[in-house]
C-alpha cells in the first residue's frame, strides 16, 4: 500500500501508534478471557480423627500455564429445518342439540297474592281458634274454682250456723236454767214470809201474777186463780213483804221477770 502523498509524517505516525494499541488491546482481550473460565471443583473426602494430626504446611502450587490461543474456527452455516407438512385436521364430531327443557309457568302475581292471604287468613282464623280455646278453659277452670269456693263457703256457713244454733241452744239452755233457778229462789223467799193461817184444812192452791220492777220491787199482785181460803191473803202478804225479789244478774234476763206466775200450796 502506497502512502497518501498529501498526508504528513505525524498524521502517518499517529495512525501506526493507534494500530499497534488496538492489537494489543485485542490480545489482552483473549488472554483475559481464557484465563476466566471457571475450573470443576474437586470432590472433598473428609476423615474424621480422635486426635487432630499435625498441621500441615500448604504449599505452594505452580502457576498454571497460559492457555494457548485458539485459533479462529470457520463458522460454517448452520443447516435450515426444512417445515414438516401440518397434518390436515379432522373434521370434528357436531354436538347433537340437547332439548332444552321447558320452562314451568310462572305463577301470575295474582293468584300468588290470593294463596298468601288464603294463608294468612286460614293462620288468623286459627289464632283466634286456639285463643277462644284458651279463653274458653280459662272461664270453665275459673267457674269451676268460683262454684268450688262457693260450696267451701255454705259448707263453712252451715257449720257456722249450726255452731251459732248450737251455741244458742246452750245459751238458751243455760238462760232457762237461771231463769229456772231464780224462779226457784223468789218462790222460796216468799215462803219464808208466808204466815200459815189457823185450822187450814186441806191443801189449796192460789195462783198469782206478779209485776216486777228491775230492782225487784212488786210493782202490782193480781190474783189468777183463789182457792177461796185464808190462804190466798195469807201469800198476798208474803208477796210483799218478801220484796226486793231476787233477780239474775244479767239485765237481759229481766224480760223473764217482768211479769211472774206464781203458784203456792202450803204442804209444798
Amino acid at each position: 500500500m502506497t502512502a497518501d502523498p498529501f498526508t504528513t509524517a505525524h498524521e502517518r505516525a499517529a495512525s501506526g501508534a493507534l494500530a499497534v494499541v488496538t492489537h494489543l488491546l485485542f490480545l489482552a482481550l483473549i488472554v483475559f478471557g481464557v484465563t476466566w473460565q471457571k475450573r470443576q471443583p474437586e470432590a472433598m473426602v473428609v476423615d474424621l480423627w480422635n486426635n487432630l494430626p499435625p498441621l500441615a504446611v500448604p504449599r505452594a502450587e505452580p502457576a498454571p500455564e497460559p492457555t494457548p490461543k485458539p485459533e479462529p474456527r470457520a463458522v460454517k452455516p448452520e443447516p435450515r429445518a426444512e417445515p414438516k407438512p401440518v397434518p390436515k385436521a379432522e373434521p370434528k364430531a357436531v354436538p347433537k342439540p340437547v332439548a332444552k327443557a321447558e320452562p314451568k309457568p310462572a305463577v301470575k302475581p295474582d293468584i300468588a297474592l290470593r294463596e298468601k292471604k288464603e294463608q294468612e287468613r286460614k293462620a288468623a282464623e286459627a289464632a283466634l281458634a286456639e285463643k277462644k280455646r284458651r279463653e274458653q278453659e280459662q272461664a270453665q277452670a275459673q267457674a269451676a274454682m268460683q262454684a268450688k269456693e262457693a260450696a267451701e263457703a255454705r259448707q263453712r256457713a252451715a257449720r257456722e250456723e249450726e255452731a251459732q244454733k248450737k251455741l244458742a241452744a246452750q245459751q238458751a239452755t243455760a238462760q232457762a236454767k237461771l231463769v229456772d233457778e231464780y224462779k226457784r229462789r223468789i218462790a222460796e223467799r216468799i215462803k219464808r214470809f208466808i204466815v200459815e193461817p189457823p185450822n187450814l184444812q186441806g191443801n189449796p192452791e192460789v195462783e198469782f201474777d206478779v209485776v216486777l220492777l228491775p230492782g225487784g220491787e212488786v210493782l202490782g199482785v193480781k190474783t189468777r186463780r183463789a182457792s177461796g181460803t185464808a190462804w190466798d191473803n195469807a201469800v198476798e202478804r208474803a208477796i210483799l213483804k218478801a220484796q226486793p225479789l231476787p233477780l239474775p244478774p244479767d239485765p237481759t234476763l229481766f224480760r223473764e221477770f217482768r211479769e211472774l206466775n206464781l203458784k203456792f200450796r202450803p204442804k209444798e
